[in-house]
């Protein structure tokens, strides 16, 4: 099992959610940290919270300029990144397809793609050059199961599971390791507080009288995931809460 004490992990969408579990659980096991998220009070403060070094870096990854820029600015005690975290990213209305936000799906694109694919291209150069390291990428069962109003989104997570494969395809030289991790119903998150543009009420009923995953149950399996011995890669792993599943395929009967 992998000693964390004094490696390096970054982790994207760090303020809330997932991001804060991650950050939590590799704490907890003696990492430094590299924090990213848009939102600086929460993510100073949640940096304070923790016992081991900590960088927290206010940083909208849809800017692809501002992430490199970051990257590359890294402090000598940073700069060797171990394991990065690719967890920024968001779902925006459940409208269908015609009816649809334009500006939401451009959101989504940028955010879970775009900025993922920025991160990643910014921080890889150098794991390959060390010849050690692992990308973590968060993708959603909603790449793989369509469901009404998933569209963008679910397109978008569909895009981090092929481009998590063809990573491990181009890294097949190297040491370093690649895993998507594809998580369903997880009610502690802010996920459908921000995809019903704040719409609390709503949002709670997407986890009414259900079993849903928790935020520990995504960083325990990521953790899992990343802790094995350096010759294992866990290419993908996909979860579900016991009261989801994705059966059944959806018919509509015309009037005669």
């Amino acid at each position: 099992m992998t000693d964390w004490n004094g490696r390096v992990v970054f982790v994207t969408g760090a303020t809330a959610g997932f991001g804060e579990a991650f950050a939590r659980r590799f704490a907890a096991a003696g990492a430094s940290l590299i924090l990213c998220g848009r939102r600086a009070e929460r993510l100073n403060a949640l940096a304070a919270s923790l016992a081991v070094p900590v960088l927290p870096l206010t940083l909208d990854v849809r800017n692809s300029q501002a992430v490199f820029e970051a990257v590359a600015a890294l402090p000598p005690d940073f700069a060797a990144v171990d394991l990065l975290v690719n967890n920024a990213g968001l779902a925006l209305g459940m409208e269908p397809a015609q009816r649809a936000d334009f500006d939401d799906w451009t959101t989504m694109l940028d955010t879970n793609v775009k900025g993922l694919m920025a991160m990643t291209r910014a921080v890889l150069p150098g794991m390959v050059a060390r010849d050690r390291g692992h990308i973590v990428n968060i993708g959603s069962v909603a790449g793989t199961y369509p469901y009404p109003g998933g569209n963008a989104y679910g397109a978008t997570k569909a895009a981090v599971a092929q481009f998590s494969a063809n990573l491990i395809a181009d890294l097949v030289h190297t040491r370093l390791r690649v895993t998507l991790i594809e998580p369903g119903l997880c009610g502690q998150s802010e996920f459908s507080l921000v995809r019903f543009h704040g719409d609390a009420e709503r949002a709670a009923k997407v986890y009414e009288n259900t079993l849903s995953l928790s935020n520990e149950d995504i960083a325990e399996t990521v953790f899992w995931a990343t802790s094995l011995p350096s010759h294992v890669n866990i290419n993908r792993i996909e979860m579900m809460p016991v009261t989801q599943a994705a059966a059944g395929f959806a018919v509509h009967r015309f009037p005669e």
